[in-house]
């Protein structure tokens, strides 16, 4: 039985980080750490696996993973476990890794666990950590069975470079038209020369206290200069103040960078449950009594107006 694969997420050669994450930590649960890759023009990508400990990678290049299919792609990686039994199978918890691993865990009749923040795997069994009720309480939850499946959160893991064998396997291709029900006529990419927000090492928000698009302005330049992403409160997104695609939160993306800025946000507890796990966290807020001041682990009692200002000044020297 092979050890634990782990998904690539990638979009026209382009990987998410997450994956290597992934793959940096599956080597602590003993056993063949695989990196398994589906896309059109993928094989040449195979080599940047091993740095990451990968010591196989699976590859199934062909026209019909040239974007993403929920169909195809279940069609695929069920074959292909069916060929080469791994312990457990880990998706990145994003749009296409939540998609598949549902779909998976459906046809093999698989245990799942989803948006996990740590994780323990021996044959057989997997046990994950997952924040629950808006992030106010943890849940361990066992996952028996053979493979176990599992999403996990980005931002969670490091991303540690160890030496893999790297040995690419070229995989039947067991996927055919039958298997695409539903495809995407367009893709729009939002163009943005800033990080991706589930991505990002660091994250700065802007929330009601911004009171507008100018004061949405002040928060842009202390992410730029901080060369982090941006992103909202569903106060600001609602206003019209950001593009829905930034909003953190329940209803939005949850993330976890090495340092979360909440600038003007009160911290309503559907917010914090998409970025209380951050592993640092700085508020900016008027009001003393914020609840955003109990999970941060900086907090300025102030008008972001004067503070952010202040604080780019300091920044540009």
């Amino acid at each position: 039985m092979a050890g634990t694969w782990v998904f690539v997420d990638q979009r026209d050669g382009n990987i998410r980080k997450v994956s290597y994450e992934l793959l940096s930590e599956a080597k602590k649960f003993g056993g063949e750490v695989a990196a398994v890759i589906f896309g059109q023009g993928v094989e040449g990508l195979a080599g940047e696996f091993a740095k990451y400990g990968a010591d196989k990678v699976y590859v199934a290049d062909d026209a019909i993973f040239a974007a993403y299919n929920t169909g195809a792609y279940v069609a695929q990686i069920v074959a292909m476990i069916k060929e080469y039994s791994p312990n457990a199978v880990l998706f990145g918890h994003t749009i296409n890794g939540r998609d598949m691993a549902s779909r998976l865990a459906q046809k093999l009749d698989a245990g799942l666990a989803t948006d996990a923040i740590a994780a323990e795997i021996s044959d057989g069994k997997g046990i994950f950590t997952r924040a629950i009720y808006a992030g106010k309480a943890i849940a361990k939850v066992e996952v028996t069975g053979s493979p176990v499946v599992a999403t996990i959160r980005a931002g969670v893991w490091e991303v540690v470079e160890g030496a893999g064998a790297g040995e690419v396997v070229k995989a039947a291709i067991a996927a055919t038209a039958a298997d695409v029900y539903q495809a995407a006529k367009e893709f729009i990419p939002t163009v943005s020369a800033r990080p991706e927000l589930t991505e990002a090492a660091v994250v700065v928000s802007g929330g009601r206290g911004c009171k507008g698009p100018d004061g949405i302005k002040v928060v842009e330049q202390l992410a730029d200069l901080l060369g982090a992403a941006l992103g909202g409160s569903r106060a600001s997104i609602d206003s019209g103040w950001l593009g829905h695609e930034l909003q953190v939160g329940q209803t939005g993306k949850v993330v976890c960078p090495g340092l979360y800025v909440a600038c003007g946000i009160s911290g309503a507890i559907q917010h914090l449950a998409g970025m209380s796990s951050s592993k640092f966290i700085a508020a900016i807020n008027t009001d003393t009594e914020a609840p955003i001041f109990g999970v941060a682990d900086f907090g300025v009692v102030g008008d972001l107006f004067k503070v952010v200002p202040l604080l780019c000044d300091e920044l540009k020297k």
